[in-house]
């Protein structure tokens, strides 16, 4: 998305992943800039490509209004509203002109374990948008700033001191953020509003941490994601993390208000829906990619999860040629 950025499509891979690249003479993990720097080093064109980065968007909206689409879901931000994109999260920019704000960029190692679990880094599909208010502003936005002014300078630091202050800074910027309300209503659990046909909003802990999720869920859904394109059975899942199903049942309906096997599919109907919209593979490819036997099989499942069928889908996805 950034011109400093190198963009990789392995054979595998339909939607351009992105990978982190530090700028030149700039320190590696993490990057801060505003929205007119990114408007001066990337095509608009470029920034409107639905794509796959490995590493943090965070984001805040100082003028204007934002459009902004991640998985399928479409925000519209104002002034003082934050936006997180994480890692693996298929998302695009919408019209720039107009809008400024401010953006940090990061790998999710370059802060120690500790910060990471303690700011749920590892919850990739935790809520996108956030409308902090009053004091949570006031230090969110502090916390930003400082970390902004850092990256500019070395501020008389050797580079290695400087790394280890701009990681200091990152990490108090990222545990405020982590605290942010959500939006009223919470979010969809994987996919948005319609992600999945007759399944009610996910909920999902939000950033008050209110239902915090338990380990057993956190363990389970870190195993989907690593395994989701092998299987889709509960008792896959709890012979390899030695809990019941219905322990894992239990715990994923308490974390994000769905059973454990519509967690699973949810999360198997959102890489389809990715793959589809995204790219140019066809039925029977992505059908072998995800783990079914044949395209059949495939297009029952989707139909069902959804309404529509996988070409149905693609061709209201893209809209019109």
């Amino acid at each position: 998305m950034v011109k400093k950025r190198h963009t990789a499509q392995d054979s595998g891979e339909s939607i351009p992943a992105v990978a982190f690249t530090a700028p030149a003479g700039r320190p590696a993990g993490v990057e801060v800039l505003t929205l007119a720097e990114l408007r001066g080093r990337a095509d608009a064109c470029a920034l409107a490509v639905p794509h796959r980065p490995d590493f943090h968007h965070l984001l805040v909206v100082d003028e204007g209004r934002l459009r902004h689409t991640v998985d399928f879901r479409k925000y519209e931000l104002s002034v003082n509203d934050w936006m997180w994109v994480r890692p693996g999260q298929v998302h695009h920019f919408g019209n720039l002109s107009g809008v400024e704000g401010r953006l940090v960029l990061f790998e999710s190692g370059f802060l120690d374990p500790a910060t990471a679990a303690a700011a749920r880094l590892e919850d990739w599909f935790g809520p996108a948008v956030h409308h902090p208010e009053g004091e949570q502003a006031r230090a969110v936005d502090c916390a930003l700033r400082h970390l902004h002014e850092e990256f500019g300078a070395l501020r008389g630091l050797p580079l290695e001191m400087h790394i280890e202050v701009l990681r200091h800074l990152l990490a108090v910027l990222v545990l405020r953020a982590s605290r942010l309300s959500a939006p009223a209503g919470g979010h969809e659990a994987w996919g948005g509003a319609g992600a999945v046909r007759g399944g009610g909003g996910g909920r999902a802990a939000d950033g008050d941490g209110v239902c915090e999720a338990s380990e057993t869920f956190l363990r389970f859904r870190d195993a989907v994601e690593r395994g989701f394109t092998r299987s889709r059975r509960v008792e896959d899942y709890a012979r390899q993390l030695g809990y019941s199903p219905r322990t894992l049942s239990r715990a994923t309906a308490a974390a994000t208000g769905v059973g454990a096997k519509e967690f699973i599919d949810r999360r198997v109907v959102l890489e389809a829906k990715r793959l589809l919209a995204h790219g140019d593979q066809t039925a029977a490819r992505i059908a072998v990619r995800l783990g079914f036997a044949d395209a059949a099989n495939f297009a029952k499942f989707f139909q069902h999860r959804t309404g529509s069928t996988p070409i149905s889908f693609r061709t209201e996805a893209r809209g019109p040629a």
